[in-house]
């Protein structure tokens, strides 16, 4: 089975629940060398989408998944894999275990842009859910965003 490193809403284990029930959590590490940031926020939504670029002073939490092939078609559909949104990559994440080779996605758009206050709180949340450390939760509720409707 393939290991999928998610770093955004996918962090929660409900979620990926619903989106892939037969990818049981592997455990969580580091994404070192890359930052999390925005871009696309012209796809459509309600403002920019999650991403990572390379960074080597920075680093971001991940959530591993082990993924049969089924389960990953279903995420493909929900990222926009098929549609040019996002496209996989594989990375190194470091964990106290060791360096597991795992795919993820990034965004195939630029960086720039703001995410919503709402989605903005759907990562965070997802963050806090998967057992990140409470000061990366509260880096991820501070960060700029968007703040949409009234």
């Amino acid at each position: 089975m393939a290991l999928y490193a998610a770093y955004a809403s996918n962090m929660d284990p409900e979620q990926m629940a619903l989106r892939a029930p037969h990818s049981p959590m592997r455990g969580t590490g580091w994404l070192t060398g890359w930052r999390l940031t925005f871009g696309g926020q012209d796809k459509g939504w309600e403002g920019a989408l999650a991403t990572v670029v390379e960074d080597r002073d920075e680093q971001v939490f991940v959530v591993m998944y082990d993924v049969p092939d089924w389960d990953e078609q279903e995420l493909d559909a929900w990222e926009g894999a098929a549609l040019g949104v996002y496209r996989k990559i594989r990375v190194r994440v470091q964990t106290l275990d060791g360096e597991p080779l795992c795919w993820m996605y990034v965004l195939d758009d630029y960086e720039g842009g703001l995410p919503s206050a709402r989605y903005l709180g759907i990562l965070a949340d997802a963050a806090e859910a998967a057992g990140a450390p409470d000061d990366y939760v509260k880096e991820l509720r501070n960060r700029p965003c968007a703040s949409l409707g009234d």
